[in-house]
């Protein structure tokens, strides 16, 4: 159930969160990294998708999961679907520290036979903005209500060859390593769980899919400068088996990147498509 005047009349909340270079080096070999710039707390570089398990990972503890708590929205867990992630960072996250973060839910989209809820977070520390996210929720069955469809979501590669094309070869066992990040959804370990809900074996997180992207994208077109990774917007479109590629192909028009991942071992089927990077030049 979607009621829009309890969604327009909350308040944004807050909470905080912390972190350590455990948690950053944690993340990064989740990823696949093995180079010493993203391995070893000397000189360590942070991948800006970084933020997505900000505040989550080992230093978290036994910390219970916030879940999906939403002032007028009351879905059932086993309908949602994680559909979108976008991130903007206004400056290179810190190898440590808090940070106070402020959600709110931005938009909801009637889709018809399907709702889309936006929660939008913004993370703060004492210097000023960290990064701002928008996760996007796809809600089977929860369209309806009478709000907004939204923009138009077309969407399409420049007719031309890709400028790069990037691939990243996962191992079987990454998500048993990612999900320590602090997502253990047994989605992504449980064979058994895995078949009930239609895959034939666990798949990869899609924000492991997100991040290896990321990753791609500062080693092979921003020349190892995490820094210059300042945005990055994409649709999950398909799923990703761990030991499979992610080839991401790159068109660069000055500082904005279209891009559109797929995985070869399967006819280049997609894993992340209306997916855009902003870069500092």
């Amino acid at each position: 159930m979607i009621d829009l005047a309890a969604v327009d009349a909350a308040e944004p909340t807050t909470h905080e969160i912390s972190w350590t270079s455990r948690d950053v080096l944690l993340y990064q070999l989740s990823l696949g990294a093995s180079e010493p710039r993203y391995t070893y707390e000397r000189g360590l570089c942070v991948l800006p998708t970084f933020a997505m398990v900000a505040g989550q990972g080992i230093s978290a503890g036994d910390r219970p999961s916030r879940g999906l708590d939403l002032p007028g929205i009351e879905i059932d867990l086993s309908k949602i679907l994680h559909s979108g992630q976008a991130l903007v960072v206004h400056r290179p996250i810190p190898t440590a520290g808090p940070a106070t973060v402020t959600s709110r839910v931005a938009e909801v989209l009637d889709k018809g036979k399907a709702a889309v809820v936006v929660l939008e977070s913004s993370a703060a520390d004492e210097d000023g903005p960290l990064w701002t996210s928008r996760m996007q929720i796809w809600a089977r069955g929860e369209g309806g209500f009478g709000g907004s469809s939204g923009p138009d979501a077309h969407w399409a590669v420049p007719d031309r060859s890709p400028d790069v094309v990037l691939d990243a070869r996962t191992t079987p066992d990454q998500a048993l390593i990612y999900r320590l990040n602090g997502d253990l959804n047994p989605l992504h370990v449980d064979p058994a769980f895995a078949a009930r809900v239609g895959f034939e074996r666990p798949i990869l997180h899609g924000l492991a899919s997100y991040g290896i992207v990321a990753k791609a994208l500062v080693d092979g077109v921003l020349e190892g400068d995490a820094s210059r990774l300042v945005g990055l917007d994409v649709r999950f479109a398909g799923t990703l088996f761990p030991g499979e590629t992610i080839r991401t192909s790159v068109w660069r028009e000055g500082t904005h990147l279209t891009l559109a991942a797929t995985c070869p071992e399967r006819d280049d089927a997609p894993v992340l498509s209306h997916a855009y990077a902003e870069v500092t030049p």
